[in-house]
């Protein structure tokens, strides 16, 4: 029988060491625990639309230098904190003074702070499921941590942008940690993007803590180049009456996957997750979601919407569990999906997992075509069928795009939304 895959050792080093030593020591525990870490494979319930992409060559785990220029597609209208390749650029970074907020990357931490900081990692993620956290926790260099006093608001967005360069093979490692004080609230908004035309690896991790009333808005815009594979998983605990509003655009390359995990721990906790696709070429995107609702009087509601092209692959995987305590939960649940051609594929599994007994829940899925119907009206009046296309693939995901609520965002993710219906919707 042929034995599984296992993780190279190579990852198992990382080369940064200006971490405070309690998290140095915690790092180095997590991949004393990675040795012999088996690779998913399609028998790999959680991977078995995922697994063949993944390619981990041994020169991919030398750590990305962090040094030479940064850039961001986007106008921040913000705050920002910059990353190149996992480690905080402060010279490029502005941040905001409001009394109640605290900003810090990982490597400003004193030993006491650091032994704080490490005995949150990690706590909000099942990493069973979300594999590669585990990886990131062995190897980050950096991070970023926010905290919000209680009360505290956040006046702009927080843009933190992670920027990939891979002049060479290479991975790198951002984290960040955001713990939201009673009755906070913030916008942050994640950019990944890259630069390069080596092969490169990018493992994330992203945690949110709400305290009771605590409200919190995250953006995510995965737009790296097709040399970059992305791994990231994004974790979030909530208290009594908080809410977490969650807008995911990602855009296609060798590997995307994203996993994305929200407990419900507090009565009257509210969860929204909103999330856009798109992929072209032999591309895939793989986003995996789970929400938990662990106490009663809970609402979540996600939508999720993916178009493929070509011969590329998009898969969703999103899953609502119940518990036995979770009772007058409402949940909800809606993927469509859209193809653009015979060759493309999308692979969708919405799940319910119910205990109780006293519940709203529903969930569904469709995946479909472009209506040759609708196409033909409006070619019939007047507009040219390249046109006529890009109209109908937009309307299938605007509603979603129009509730990201900061414009810059809206208007770069439109930007790649442009190119990718330019070289999806040729002229005959």
């Amino acid at each position: 029988m042929k034995s599984a895959p296992m993780l190279s050792s190579a990852f198992l080093h990382p080369a940064g060491q200006s971490l405070p030593q309690p998290l140095l020591a915690l790092r180095k525990d997590r991949a004393s625990a990675l040795v012999d870490m088996p690779l998913p494979t399609r028998k790999t319930e959680n991977w078995k639309y995922s697994s063949k992409y993944l390619k981990l060559a041994d020169d991919m785990a030398i750590s990305l230098p962090a040094d030479g220029t940064v850039g961001s597609s986007l106008a921040v209208p913000g705050y920002k904190v910059v990353f190149l390749n996992g480690v905080m650029i402060p010279e490029a970074s502005e941040y905001p003074d409001l009394d109640g907020i605290l900003i810090q990357s990982f490597s400003d931490l004193d030993d006491e702070q650091g032994q704080a900081l490490a005995e949150q990692l990690g706590r909000t993620l099942n990493h069973d499921q979300a594999q590669f956290a585990r990886l990131n926790g062995a190897r980050f260099e950096d991070g970023l941590l926010v905290r919000l006093k209680p009360g505290a608001v956040l006046d702009q967005p927080l843009f933190v942008i992670h920027e990939t360069t891979a002049d060479a093979s290479g991975s790198a490692y951002p984290r960040i940690l955001v713990e939201a004080g009673a009755n906070s609230q913030m916008t942050l908004v994640e950019e990944y993007i890259s630069q390069g035309e080596s092969a490169a690896f990018t493992n994330t991790v992203t945690e949110f803590t709400l305290a009771e009333g605590a409200n919190i808005t995250n953006i995510r815009l995965n737009m790296e180049g097709e040399n970059v594979q992305h791994i990231g998983a994004t974790g979030v605990v909530q208290q009594r009456s908080s809410r977490f509003e969650s807008h995911c655009v990602g855009f296609g390359g060798p590997l995307r996957r994203h996993d994305l995990q929200v407990r419900l721990e507090g009565e009257g906790a509210e969860c929204k997750l909103n999330g856009v696709v798109v992929t072209q070429g032999k591309q895939h995107y793989d986003n995996h979601t789970c929400i938990e609702h662990i106490a009663a009087h809970c609402n979540s509601e996600e939508t999720y919407r993916n178009i493929a092209a070509d011969q590329s692959h998009a898969v969703f995987n999103g899953r609502i569990h119940i518990h036995q305590d979770a009772q007058q939960s409402n949940a909800n649940m809606n993927n469509k999906n859209l193809l653009l051609s015979n060759g493309a594929e999308i692979d969708t599994k919405p799940e319910l997992e119910i205990y109780a007994d006293d519940v709203k829940c529903a969930h569904g899925a469709t995946i479909g075509q472009l209506d040759e119907t609708s196409l033909f009206y409006l070619v019939s009046r007047g507009i040219d069928r390249r046109q006529a296309n890009v109209l109908l693939t937009m309307a299938f995901i605007n509603e979603l795009m129009q509730q990201i609520p900061v414009e810059a965002v809206r208007e770069t993710a439109q930007t790649r939304l442009n190119e990718f219906f330019e070289q999806t919707f040729q002229e005959a």
